[in-house]
């Protein structure tokens, strides 16, 4: 099945994700996972890039808002973990690897200690110019900052 024709809505900007997480009790199960989508991952699991070991669970990145964080702007929270895992699009060998949200529970810890988790709900597709917002917010936040990416 071919990701564009899943009945998803799609997070148009980075204030309308913040809005999500803020409804998801800061975030709270909440998880950005970047594949070519849920209908694709249903009943899989991902694989660690290195060893091809298969993992119990999907790779996801969590939106939740870590209590150290306190009352700085949750719009560059947002906007970090977007930001911090977007290479992943590229590493992917598959085509159309796009940036979903999904409500979830970690079963386990991958790897690189990102979750594993069981996918409960699909929510959302995450627009390519929520993507550019986020993008644009760290930059001008932090010039020298760069995505996780251990390949650069």
């Amino acid at each position: 099945m071919n990701h564009e024709h899943e009945e998803l809505p799609v997070v148009r900007d980075l204030d309308q994700l913040v809005e999500a997480v803020l409804l998801e009790a800061r975030g709270m199960g909440l998880y950005v996972r970047w594949s070519r989508g849920p209908a694709i991952d249903a009943g899989s699991t991902s694989s660690d890039e290195l060893t091809g070991v298969e993992l119990p669970g999907l790779s996801a990145n969590p939106l939740q808002v870590e209590s150290w964080w306190g009352d700085r702007s949750l719009r560059l929270w947002v906007a970090r973990r977007l930001y911090d895992y977007e290479h992943l699009r590229e590493r992917r060998p598959e085509p159309d690897v796009r940036a979903w949200l999904l409500r979830g529970v970690e079963v386990a810890r991958g790897p690189d200690n990102e979750p594993l988790v069981r996918c409960e709900r699909a929510i959302a597709w995450v627009a390519e110019h929520a993507l550019q917002e986020a993008r644009a917010l760290i930059k001008n936040h932090h010039r020298d900052w760069g995505p996780l990416d251990r390949y650069t």
